[in-house]
């Protein structure tokens, strides 16, 4: 495997590099750079790969220049990590290291795959900054996942030329191997909020190794949630009022209640099917309580996911309430001759008493 080093990181690697090779096989070169996502810090803290066949991008934060001397270890091991959290086949992912073979530092003189770099760069900073605040340490060396379902060439003359890294990869790594995409265990879930007029339902396929981190995106993105408030997860086996275990996603959590677990590491194969029932509550003050049942063990699953099945039912705006408020929210949006039927429509902003067609429809969710 040929990684062409920016010469920001070629001195801070200290060696001496060749001029890449031209005839290496792009599927196994990268351009690789060393930049600062906060600008307070005084070191540069993200290494950021871009592949050359693919616009794959893999991004390694908090690596210090300590860190540097491991450097190649650490490439290897978020190459493979990046392409396993998408739930890309690990036969696929083994034999793509397996061929990449040997790691070999080059020189970087090629303009487009600095400027390809460079761009994933920045998209990556503007990730974290959205997701993190930098001040406790986190290495994560799967943070470029994102900008893997970003199009690009989308600025090019003929539109043709768009297309998304991810797909990309997965399309060129198929044909090097000749094996499946993908082939993992996965659920099948329900996932009901009852609103007490009505029920809002969604039907998603998601990975048996799904964290709960994600979990709650994913939910986010169906409900149409904005990842305003609060939210804690609870295993019970039929009775909500007791719980097996309350899952909660920060340690200020852990204060309320002492026998809570960290969500950090937590997947659903830890806990489905063996337990009936999940209860995600979103939001502690309008109380959104989301009951998740599984409906079946997929256990080769070969296709990609999360992914939508099938949607009924509104949710409600944020800050409506909760139920009660949501009903009388509901009794006015439904009566444009009610008095405060203009002002609550400009609260509501874009929010329609229906799901809109988009809402509907069976697709992949990317949990960001």
């Amino acid at each position: 495997m040929q990684i062409a080093l920016t010469k920001k990181l070629a001195d801070a690697l200290s060696v001496k590099t060749p001029h890449s090779q031209e005839s290496e096989n792009p599927l196994f070169s990268w351009t690789a750079n060393w930049t600062k996502v906060w600008e307070n810090h005084r070191t540069e803290d993200l290494i950021v790969l871009v592949n050359h066949a693919t616009r794959f991008t893999v991004a390694l934060y908090q690596v210090k220049r300590k860190d540097l001397k491991n450097l190649e270890s650490l490439v290897k091991k978020a190459i493979e990590h990046t392409l396993l959290v998408m739930n890309i086949n690990p036969e696929i992912v083994a034999e793509y290291m397996r061929r990449a073979g040997e790691f070999e530092w080059v020189q970087n003189h090629n303009r487009q795959t600095a400027s390809w770099v460079t761009k994933a760069g920045l998209e990556c900073c503007s990730h974290i900054s959205r997701n993190y605040d930098g001040i406790e340490k986190m290495f994560s060396d799967t943070v470029g996942e994102y900008n893997n379902y970003l199009f690009v060439n989308f600025s090019a003359p003929n539109s043709a030329a768009e297309f998304v890294p991810y797909q990309a990869m997965i399309h060129a790594l198929s044909e090097l191997t000749g094996k499946p995409a993908y082939r993992y265990r996965a659920f099948e879930l329900r996932v009901t909020l009852d609103l007490d007029i009505y029920k809002a339902v969604r039907r998603i396929i998601v990975p048996a190794s799904l964290s709960f981190e994600r979990l709650h995106k994913v939910l986010q993105e169906v409900f149409g949630w904005e990842d305003y408030h609060l939210y804690e997860f609870a295993i019970h086996t039929g009775d909500p009022n007791k719980p097996v275990a309350r899952i909660v996603p920060d340690k200020e959590s852990l204060e309320y209640d002492d026998k809570a677990v960290l969500m950090d590491g937590q997947t659903l194969a830890a806990f489905l099917p063996k337990y009936s029932q999940i209860l995600y509550t979103y939001d502690m003050g309008d109380g959104w309580e989301h009951t998740i049942e599984l409906v079946q063990v997929l256990e080769d699953y070969d296709q990609e996911s999360p992914y939508l099945v099938e949607a009924s039912g509104q949710a409600p705006p944020e800050d409506v309430g909760g139920v009660n408020g949501f009903i009388d929210f509901q009794a006015i949006m439904q009566d444009p001759g009610h008095p405060e039927y203009p002002a609550m429509k400009a609260w509501a902003g874009y929010w329609s008493v229906d799901l809109n067609d988009y809402a509907k429809r069976p697709r992949v969710i990317h949990p960001f």
